[in-house]
Order: structure tokens, then C-alpha cells, then sequence
């Protein structure tokens, strides 16, 4: 329906009226002013009366347009008033976004959909223990260094490890870094101007042949299914997540093989059995090909290590007098003297690597004091080798472009 025009008291400003909606006792009208830029004719259209809008204050407008216009102001038409309105309203939302807001609305989803449960359920603990108490309520850029610095220091009052404060700001650094990405916060990542606490809290502790060979014979008699997850991961090197979430389908009786997949490092790989590893599976009744060989409760991937595990430690005094937290025994010192005897048998640090499932030799290196021969044995080659005479030591190799093939 094409629009009337109707002109107004005031010049420049015009108006028509809508066709049904009432603005009090008159038709709703709809105000614009017209004025002249660059040699023609322009219009804007400023609003409607029931938004408040009057000849009058659209004719201040224009004269307020024209005034900038003549000083060569920005913001001389109304539309680019409009649009800068629309990027101050826009920075305003974003800059009150709180931590905690952009965490649930879009962080979170997404980290759900492309993190492993074992990640999520981990970062979502972190998240509510001690990330959100202490920035959740505050605005993403409010949030400062200091702000992390508490974290820190609250995790250090409550006696928890390095590893773990360093774990919690990650997490903080990995949502701003999503922020950034998304444009909601645009500032310096706090979390880079914070540091990391750093320590080796790898756990150092492995079983000696009497104190394995006793706490598998507990856990037989108390809990016979922790014992074949124990069996599992002392004679094959297993992580307890990879033992938790094995299926049926990946165990091959024929070859001897255990195919381990969605790994810490992301790499599937094959693990061997051992004989009484594989008495041990084909003693159990089996399951469709995508059942859990050990399922927890409802069937589902356990999120732990049984309790029966820690009991039988405890009840053999394994901890016995042992107050550092890395030379004590938990489930995981079953790997860890999986790989600490290879090493001590003298398997190499690369095959070792590979058995585990280590994503570099770096890794593996940790086991690598438990060869000691091995190191002494470098020690004694170099004396040899330096002992002797200049004309039988070995000749250094030409530089590049001297000697050699031509």
C-alpha cells in the first residue's frame, strides 16, 4: 500500500499515518526529515509516535544534523547516529558478560561436544569448586591477574597439588582464549600474565615383586574383579581409563592382542597379553562386541578405580609411613611397575614408550634412572674412546664443503 505523506509545521519534517494502529485518539504516525547533502535530496526516517517521536523533536534533530554537517563533525547523518548507538550498545552487552555466563552459555556446550566425558566431567569439577566462587559473578573484562593469583592461592591453602592449579588455570585461559575466538572479550588473556605453578608431580612410587604379588592375592579374596583390573594394567601397562573403557569387541584371543582406542594421547594402539592375562579374559563370560569387559554401575564406563583397590593397599600397609602423595600406591602404580620392570629388565625407553602409549619418549624418560648400566655403559664407551691415542680416536667428520665426495 503505497504511503501519504503528509507535510508538518515544522520544514524538513513530514509524516503518514498508519492504516490501522491508534496512537492514543489519532492514527499512529510515522516521522522523517529531509534535508539536502552533496546536491540532492535525502531522507531518513527518524520513528513512530507511539516510540516517542513528534514533528518537534524530529525538526531539533535535523537541525542538530545540520549543525554537525557544518562543522564536519562525524555523525552528520542519522544513520551512522544509529550505527554507532548499535556498536555502543553492542560493546556494552559484551562488556557485561560474566564469566560465568559466557562458561554455561557457550563455552560449555561446546566443550561437551567436542571434549571426552573423562575431560569434561574433570574441567566442569574444577569449574564449580574453584573457578566460579571466585570470578563466576564478575565480568569477563573485570577480571584480572590478581583475580587468578586468588585462585592460585586458594588451591595452594587447601593443600591441592601444583599440577592441579595449574590444570584450574588452564581451564580459565582455554575460556578466554573461546571468548576471543567468539568476539565476546577482547582484551589480553589474563590467564597469560599469570604464573603457572609448576612441579613434577608425577607419582614415582612402583610395587616391588612381593608387594604386587600380595596385594593381587588381597584383592582376589576381597573384590576378584579388581584383581583382574589390577592383573590388566600390572602385566599390560594399561591406564585405568583404558581398562574402563575396553570392550569386548577390541579383545583378540586369537592374535593376543587388546585394542586400545580414544587414548590420553590420542593415538589407538595394540596391547599384548600375557598368558595369565588371557586365561584371565577367557575365563569371564563374554559380551556383545560394544559391551564394557568391566562396566560400572548401570553399565556404564566406571568414573574410578574400585575403593576395594585403596582398602587392600591400606590393609597391607603399602602407605604405610608414607606422607608424600607421589611415592604412595594407588591403582595407577600397577602402570607404573608395569613400566618401571621393563626398564629395570632392560627393555628401552622407545619400546616402553610405545607399550604405554606415551605420546613422546620424553615421557618414557622418567623410568630411564632404573637403567643405570645403561648410563654407566655410555660413561664407560666415551672413557674408551677418549683414552685413546689422537690417530686411533675417531676422525670428525668434514664440514660442509670441505672434503668429501665432489
Amino acid at each position: 500500500m503505497k504511503k501519504s505523506w503528509h507535510s508538518s509545521p515544522f520544514k524538513g519534517v513530514r509524516f503518514y499515518k498508519h492504516p490501522t494502529r491508534r496512537h492514543g485518539a489519532k492514527y499512529d504516525q510515522y516521522f522523517a526529515i529531509r534535508y539536502q547533502k552533496d546536491g540532492s535530496r535525502k531522507e531518513e526516517g527518524c520513528g513512530w509516535a507511539s516510540e516517542g517521536w513528534t514533528a518537534e523533536k524530529a525538526f531539533k534533530l535535523l537541525l542538530d544534523l545540520k549543525e554537525a554537517a557544518k562543522k564536519g563533525e562525524a555523525g552528520a547523518r542519522l544513520h551512522e547516529r544509529r550505527e554507532k548507538r548499535r556498536r555502543v550498545k553492542e560493546a556494552e552487552t559484551r562488556d557485561a558478560v560474566t564469566f560465568g555466563d559466557f562458561w554455561e552459555k557457550q563455552y560449555w556446550p561446546q566443550a561437551e561436544a567436542d571434549k571426552n566425558p573423562k575431560t569434561t566431567t574433570a574441567e566442569r569439577s574444577y569449574f564449580k569448586t574453584w573457578i566460579f566462587p571466585a570470578i563466576g559473578a564478575l565480568p569477563l573484562k573485570a577480571i584480572s591477574p590478581l583475580a587468578l593469583e586468588k585462585i592460585k592461592a586458594a588451591m595452594k591453602k587447601a593443600d591441592k597439588a601444583a599440577r592441579s592449579a595449574e590444570y584450574c588455570l588452564a581451564i580459565v585461559r582455554q575460556v578466554f582464549n573461546e571468548a576471543r575466538r567468539r568476539k565476546v572479550f577482547n582484551g589480553e588473556n589474563p590467564a597469560n600474565l599469570v604464573r603457572f605453578p609448576r612441579a613434577d608431580n608425577r607419582r614415582q612410587r612402583f610395587f616391588t615383586k612381593e608387594e604386587a604379588d600380595a596385594l593381587l592375592a588381597e584383592l582376589a579374596k576381597t573384590d576378584p574383579e579388581a584383581w583382574e583390573m589390577a592383573l590388566l594394567s600390572l602385566h599390560t601397562g594399561l591406564r585405568a581409563g583404558e581398562i574402563f573403557s575396553l570392550c569386548w569387541g577390541d579383545i583378540d584371543p586369537e592374535r593376543g592382542t587388546l585394542f586400545i582406542k580414544d587414548t590420553k594421547s590420542g593415538r589407538n594402539r595394540f596391547a599384548y597379553m600375557t598368558g595369565p592375562v588371557r586365561e584371565m579374559l577367557l575365563a569371564k563370560t563374554p559380551g556383545k562386541a560394544g559391551e564394557l569387559v568391566f562396566p560400572g554401575r548401570g553399565g556404564v564406563v566406571r568414573p574410578a578405580a574400585p575403593r576395594s583397590v585403596r582398602k587392600a593397599i591400606n590393609a597391607l600397609g603399602l602407605n604405610k609411613g608414607r606422607a608424600d602423595r607421589r611415592e604412595k600406591a594407588v591403582f595407577h602404580t600397577f602402570r607404573h611397575t608395569h613400566a618401571s620392570w621393563l626398564v629395570q629388565a632392560g627393555i628401552g625407553l622407545y619400546a616402553v614408550k610405545e607399550a604405554l602409549g606415551h605420546a613422546t619418549t620424553a615421557m618414557a624418560a622418567r623410568y630411564s634412572h632404573l637403567a643405570p648400566e645403561n648410563l654407566q655403559q655410555v660413561a664407560r664407551v666415551f672413557e674408551a674412546i677418549a683414552s685413546k691415542p689422537a690417530a686411533e680416536a675417531p676422525a670428525a667428520a668434514p664440514a660442509a664443503g670441505e672434503g668429501g665426495a665432489k
